[in-house]
């Protein structure tokens, strides 16, 4: 494999049972081996995508001085901008060459949510900013349910059993600018390797290249989507709850080459968060003789908070 491989959610969400079932296959047999795919037929539009990067580029922009009035004290940089260098890959002191900002969950009012979540900042040099990312968030919010759908029938789940736990969960979209590299990093570099804390991430392709994930056999590989497809993985928090059944990959943004160090790079993951209260106790369907339960039970609340404190976002 020196790619990730491709999925097509038109076959899952088709009135053919073998399109659907060809789709849960492929997907699961992916996040067993790799713990990525390659989407297409999403819920995204071109025009959106357009629209979210070019508001994007203009936030980072503006004015360092005007970027840190969004830093906001003691959210653990849940919501608003985190500037450049703030957050390390688990067990790096080195900070990432990125500066990013965070549009969190806006639940409904019906969602009867047992946990209040932060208020989004809203920047106002520019007017469309934080409408057209909440768009964003929503349609991959939307893709996201669908793609658990599929695993929840791969694990042998009933189809919807996600459906509460993520419907107004406590998801990020993350647009992430990683300036040029003026010096010599010195160690550091655009994103560590890590795994992703959540159930699954969704990324918009980037706008240039340096993703890469480790393979079982220890090699990096270029996760490298066709157009229009979104790059999709599975988080910690799904490895959890399937008791190492499905695989959180470890993966990094590497430095370009030192030609092509003035170029800046942008992406803009969606981390899929559940509701804090979801426990995430290794499910009895993933629990056999050959494959005896792995973790203790914990909230996904109580393992998100763990994990802000070790790269660096939250302190003790």
């Amino acid at each position: 494999m020196t790619n990730i491989p491709s999925v097509d959610l038109a076959d899952f969400v088709s009135d053919d049972p073998a399109r659907k079932q060809k789709f849960v296959d492929e997907i699961g047999k992916a996040y067993e081996e790799i713990g990525f795919v390659a989407l297409k037929n999403h819920f995204l539009s071109d025009d959106l995508v357009e629209e979210l990067y070019k508001e994007v580029k203009a936030f980072f922009n503006l004015p360092l001085e005007t970027k840190q009035q969004y830093e906001i004290e003691g959210l653990a940089g849940q919501r608003g901008y985190i500037s450049f260098g703030k957050e390390h890959a688990k067990g790096k002191k080195e900070g990432d060459l990125k500066e990013f900002w965070h549009f969190g969950q806006e639940p409904a009012e019906d969602a009867n949510l047992k946990e209040e979540y932060p208020e989004n900042v809203q920047v106002e040099e520019l007017k469309d900013f934080n409408h057209v990312g909440m768009e964003a968030y929503r349609m991959l919010e939307k893709t996201g349910i669908y793609v658990l759908r599929a695993l929840a029938l791969y694990i042998g789940l009933e189809e919807t059993y996600f459906d509460h736990w993520a419907s107004n969960g406590n998801s990020i979209l993350r647009p992430i600018h990683y300036p040029p590299i003026t010096q010599e990093p010195e160690g550091a570099v655009r994103a560590g390797a890590h795994g992703d804390i959540n159930l699954i991430t969704l990324l918009m392709g980037a706008s240039t290249g340096g993703l890469q994930v480790l393979r079982k056999d220890g090699e990096w590989i270029d996760a490298i989507p066709g157009e229009d497809e979104l790059v999709i993985n599975v988080g910690d928090m799904l490895e959890r709850l399937t008791n190492n059944k499905l695989r959180s990959t470890i993966h990094r943004v590497i430095n370009p080459p030192k030609e092509q160090w003035s170029e800046p790079r942008y992406s803009i993951p969606f981390f899929m968060h559940p509701r804090s209260e979801m426990p995430l106790d290794c499910l009895e369907e993933c629990i056999d003789e050959e494959n005896p339960k792995h973790y203790e039970d914990i909230t996904a609340g109580e393992f998100l908070n763990q994990r802000l404190v070790e790269i660096g976002l939250l302190k003790k």
